[in-house]
């Protein structure tokens, strides 16, 4: 049970580099539960590379004590690419440079095949199916042959998290309250980890369309639950979740340490840990649906003046900022507002406040479902 740190080649996309994924490794592996833990996927967004280095301080001195239970994999940097894309002093870790990809969207689809890799290995054991599932997925996995820097981070961070019970993917946002990303299936046995956190929004959807990391582990055990019905027991055996760790500007010692105490509770609770967490602390929020969750977006180009801060409660047609012309000639004409789309907490502002015609500029959580989002995405790009 001695920890390993295995260092994982990217390639090299031009002659003289190479980039790597650091992979900590605690436990034995293929012990249960297993947890897999990653940093940033989006390159810019830093709180969550913060709160993973105090989480390994915290769980190298676990297997000091010897409490490690499980497995757990910890990736602080999941995007070496993305870390590097530094033009003219500015860092760009939401796409990739060399194609325009978002980091986080168009994600291999582990349930394309699934169906028939399976057929004749599924019985009445929910275990041995489940065993029959992961390795049906990791062989697909070992399949694909990733012909860029790009598709090789993909596959190699695919391999690292296929088989886990637990996934937990950090993120930030621009300006925001902490919040997590969630199937409805898991929010009774793993709405603890909002809790724990103190997030003030648990957004719940089975299926974003996005094509996002964590719904790329989660989502093939729904499809297929629901392809083969009643005919064969299988769970729902990964819980993959985004951990939003607040905006961008909130690295800080501070809340980065007792984030990781959270994360660190929390995989105790869910046995990847000995010990005791305690009580689960009261809940800030409660699961919504993300078809309740609305954007504002700007209706033409200008400077925002926020008329609201985070956390408010709004209702539809509430002022939420304004949208300043600076080349008006009339400036008491200057001004545009910009109200709220939906009912619910302002959960998310934008960093920039310079906008473009159709930016989003606040995200605002509610409680009912909003027939316009049913259709498409649900998530941004």
């Amino acid at each position: 049970m001695t920890k390993t740190i295995d260092r994982i080649s990217l390639g090299a996309m031009s002659p003289g580099t190479e980039r790597f994924i650091l992979a900590h490794r605690y436990g034995t592996k293929g012990a249960r539960p297993k947890a897999y833990i990653q940093a940033s996927l989006h390159a810019d967004e830093i709180p969550g590379m913060l709160a993973a280095h105090h989480l390994i301080q915290l769980l190298d001195a676990a297997q000091a004590r010897g409490e490690i239970e499980g497995e757990i994999v910890v990736v602080p940097v999941a995007n070496p690419v993305g870390l590097g894309q530094i033009v003219n002093g500015a860092h760009s870790g939401r796409y990739e440079l060399r194609g325009g990809s978002n980091f986080n969207r168009h994600w291999p689809d582990l349930y394309d095949g699934l169906l028939d890799a399976v057929r004749g290995k599924l019985g009445a054991d929910k275990d041995a199916n489940v065993k029959a599932v992961r390795a049906a997925v990791g062989a697909k996995i070992n399949q694909m042959n990733p012909d860029s820097e790009l598709a090789r981070l993909k596959v190699e961070l695919a391999r690292l998290a296929h088989d886990a019970d637990m996934v937990l993917d950090l993120h930030c946002d621009d300006e925001a309250l902490m919040h997590v990303y969630m199937q409805p299936v898991h929010w009774e046995g793993f709405g603890d980890l909002a809790a724990e956190l103190g997030a003030r929004a648990g957004l719940l959807c089975m299926d974003s369309k996005a094509q996002s990391f964590d719904e790329t582990f989660s989502l093939p055990w729904s499809k297929l639950k629901e392809a083969v019905g009643d005919t064969f027991p299988i769970p729902n055996a990964c819980f993959a979740t985004t951990v939003e760790f607040r905006g961008q500007a909130d690295v800080f010692d501070e809340m980065a340490t007792k984030d990781a105490a959270g994360l660190f509770r929390f995989l105790q609770r869910h046995g990847a840990l000995a010990g005791d967490p305690g009580p689960v602390p009261a809940a800030s929020c409660e699961g919504t649906d993300l078809e309740a969750t609305d954007i504002v977006r700007a209706p033409s180009a200008g400077i925002i003046a926020y008329k609201v801060a985070l956390g408010a409660e709004v209702k539809k047609g509430d002022l939420v900022a304004e949208l300043v012309d600076p080349l008006a000639e009339d400036q008491s004409q200057a001004r545009q507002p910009v109200r709220a789309v939906n009912d619910g907490l302002v959960l998310s502002r934008c960093l920039r406040k310079l906008v473009s015609p159709g930016d989003g500029i606040a995200m605002i959580v509610g409680k009912t479902k909003l027939a316009h989002r049913k259709a498409g995405a649900l998530l941004s790009d």
